[in-house]
């Protein structure tokens, strides 16, 4: 079964379906096809961006691309139509319209509303749509001035369609509309941009510049419909030639921070630190990319560093846990998903490595090769983001000794790593140069303790000081 409804013989819908975890809307970054095209089951027709990653969307059947609903750069509800496929080509053209509608006006199409789905309708391996989300809402009506209306109102009437009411209040979305009244403007003044006459959050924040110049003693004045296109372009101008940029927060940055600030308020952090000389670990590093059963795949501190907290959850179980506030309850995890964060283009994304307690070196370091050339192509899915016990941040590579590290929501504890360097250090008894680097471990108290999060980062520490504790303590 597939997200879509059969609005005719001829036309079929595709719409916006639910491709993560309970997620309400998608930005459609790319389209690959254009009205004309002919598409076959199974194509991939557009790219969309969830608030968890990039996700390419096929097309469930045949047919010739009608209509695209919305354009590049469209955040879109789930459950949306965002395409129409003439699944009949050839079948007939459709109606014309009345002579006397088409002299001034187009015609404004009624459509009859399909039947409602039974049940939840998956549109892709995996992902599905909720059931509240496949209602729609009732299309807005097309004023018409003049002559022609009374014309198409008799057409549409006496074909006995449900004639269209014209809503004139401005088009916006929920989250449209709140933003315009925190910012204190009014959306009939705003000149809409989006699809269909929509407005965008891009308008509202175009009409704060002209609005925030106005004086506030005298009342705005009754202008001409053209006026409000004028403005919109003076507040282009300014924003362009102002000092500030205003970036919509959406996507992958709206739930980075709103799964931060969730997790730096909800989990009370503890952090400690601890500096370690870890040489015989780069040599180790040097060995391992000799070996020819690594062969193929990367090998770097990392793979290391990963295996070392592997081992330490295995001797300190009980770090791997998770904290249930609606049942109040400890949720203890036998297994690892061992979660890496990935700076991309779109913004930090954590990926895990599925069941990583029971990989082989090897393995890890394919999983670890194939998880981060994956988030950097954006290709990470969501159901490879979920489900994460554990997490390693390399802050290292960006020439960071340490930091303090959020918690991922959902998992107890994060370990950052620091650049290594190669520094002066006491070893046997005389100061060397040696490599060098510091390790953090961020742990919720309300699972770990002082004594148990000291354990798991001592037991991390000592094995990148000595990597033969890979074979005495696995």
């Amino acid at each position: 079964m597939t997200t879509m409804t059969e609005t005719s013989a001829r036309f079929r819908e595709f719409k916006m379906p639910d491709v993560g975890e309970g997620l309400t809307e998608a930005e459609i970054l790319k389209w690959f096809v254009q009205p004309g095209d002919t598409v076959t089951d199974g194509q991939v027709v557009c790219e969309v961006e969830t608030a968890k990653a990039a996700v390419e969307l096929p097309i469930p059947f045949d047919g010739v691309v009608h209509e695209l609903r919305f354009p590049e750069g469209t955040t879109v509800d789930v459950g949306e139509v965002i395409i129409a496929v003439d699944v009949a080509p050839g079948s007939g053209d459709a109606p014309a319209v009345p002579e006397a509608a088409s002299t001034a006006a187009p015609e404004p199409v009624v459509k009859a509303e399909p039947e409602a789905p039974k049940g939840r309708q998956p549109v892709l391996v995996g992902y599905g749509v909720a059931e509240a989300s496949t209602k729609r809402r009732a299309r807005k009506g097309v004023e018409v001035p003049g002559p022609a209306a009374a014309a198409i109102q008799a057409e549409i009437n006496g074909h006995g369609a449900v004639a269209v009411v014209p809503d004139t209040r401005p088009l916006a979305k929920p989250p449209v509309r709140k933003l315009a009244k925190d910012l204190g403007i009014d959306l009939a003044t705003v000149t809409p941009t989006g699809e269909g006459g929509i407005i965008t959050r891009e308008d509202v924040h175009a009409a704060v510049a002209p609005a925030a110049a106005e004086a506030p003693a005298a009342p705005a004045p009754v202008v001409a419909p053209a006026a409000p296109v004028a403005a919109a372009a003076s507040a282009v101008e300014s924003v362009q030639g102002a000092r500030e940029t205003r970036i919509p927060v959406k996507g992958v940055r709206k739930a980075i921070a709103q799964a931060m600030v969730g997790s730096a308020f909800t989990a009370p952090h503890v952090t400690e630190f601890v500096t370690v000389d870890v040489t015989r670990t780069m040599k180790l590093v040097a060995e391992l990319k000799e070996d020819k059963d690594l062969a193929g795949v990367r090998v770097n501190p990392l793979l290391i560093i990963a295996k070392a907290l592997l081992v330490a959850i295995k001797r300190n179980p009980d770090v791997n846990a998770a904290w249930d506030e609606a049942n109040q309850e400890i949720v203890q995890k036998h297994y690892v998903n061992l979660g890496i964060a990935a700076a991309t283009p779109r913004g930090l994304i954590v990926p895990n490595i599925k069941d990583a307690h029971d990989k082989t070196l090897p393995q890890l370091a394919a999983a670890l090769g194939e998880l981060v050339s994956t988030a950097r192509e954006g290709k990470t899915s969501p159901a490879a983001m979920a489900g994460g016990t554990v997490t390693i941040t390399n802050v290292g590579v960006f020439g960071v000794d340490t930091g303090t590290p959020i918690l991922n929501p959902g998992e107890s504890a994060i370990l950052a790593v620091g650049s290594i360097k190669l520094q002066p250090w006491v070893h046997k008894g005389k100061v060397k140069p040696r490599q060098v680097t510091t390790l953090a471990l961020s742990f919720d108290h309300r699972l770990v303790d002082g004594e148990l999060g000291s354990k798991v980062l001592a037991d991390v520490a000592a094995i990148l000081e000595q990597p033969k504790r890979l074979i005495t303590w696995a």
